[in-house]
């Protein structure tokens, strides 16, 4: 009776969807204009084309009263977005449904709460393939605050 309440257990387990993981993230001191703009510079100085600038913040605030919405999120906050042919192929030759992961994208927030701390971030990838996309955007993220 115990091996089977452990089997079911270990089934169960097993079978249950794992949980997401947060945002990989850093903060720096100074202007959120200033960390966009090094974000941006070091996307395009690797060789990427941004596909998108999602102005998350701007979004939010806008809609908060047609929403319901009470507290002011962000001061300012938005999501690059861009791929890389040569890694999008590399992790979908390796898993097709990698897929899901494209395009890659990159914050930039400023919390009313403590203005003048700039956190910069990107998505957690499952280990393996995606290893190689969380790198680029790590190194992209170094190159953009080396200087803060």
């Amino acid at each position: 009776m115990k091996f089977q309440i452990a089997a079911a257990a270990l089934a169960l387990t097993l079978a249950a969807p794992a949980l997401a993981e947060g945002p990989v993230t850093t903060s720096v001191s100074g202007a959120f204009d200033d960390v966009q703009f090094d974000i941006e510079s070091a996307i395009t100085d690797a060789g990427l084309v941004i596909d998108a600038v999602n102005k998350v913040g701007a979004m939010l605030e806008r809609t908060r009263a047609d929403v319901g919405g009470t507290e002011v999120l962000f001061t300012n906050a938005q999501v690059f977005n861009f791929c890389s042919a040569v890694v999008s192929r590399q992790v979908m030759e390796a898993d097709p449904m990698n897929l899901q992961h494209c395009p890659y994208a990159i914050f930039v927030a400023e919390r009313p709460d403590a203005p003048g701390e700039i956190i910069v971030g990107r998505r957690a990838y499952p280990a393996g393939a995606m290893d190689v996309v969380g790198d680029l955007l790590d190194g992209i993220i170094a190159d953009a605050l080396a200087g803060y």
